[in-house]
């Protein structure tokens, strides 16, 4: 056994519809009550298959009104809600994260396109 390679775990559980996988690290129920005592390699499999998955949407908090939603920026299988927007001129420090929906289109009336700058 190894403490080398951190668990998955994101400290927000939550199963699957099934009740056979976790929502939010993604590893299936054996995998989740096996980690303490598994090899590196069983460690490492479990992150290979892991980061084999197609991304999926986060949950994120607006920086400007403290709201909750969903980013899918990088999911494959759907596209994120903003990607049909038009860009506009960064708004926040750098290293500040996603707007929400309602923020962002908030910006948007207040900022020309980011191709009129």
């Amino acid at each position: 056994m190894s403490d080398t390679i951190p668990s998955p775990c994101q400290q927000r559980c939550q199963l699957d519809d099934a009740g056979e996988s976790c929502l939010s690290c993604r590893r299936t129920l054996k995998e989740i009550a096996g980690w303490p005592g598994f090899s590196d390699f069983e460690k490492k499999a479990v992150w290979n298959r892991l980061l084999a998955l197609p991304p999926q949407g986060q949950c994120k908090q607006c920086p400007t009104c403290g709201n909750s939603f969903t980013c899918r920026a990088g999911d494959a299988a759907v596209e994120c809600w903003c990607a049909r927007l038009p860009h506009i001129m960064p708004l926040l420090p750098e290293g500040s994260d996603c707007l929400c929906p309602a923020c962002l289109l908030q910006a948007m009336a207040t900022q020309p396109p980011a191709a009129d700058v």
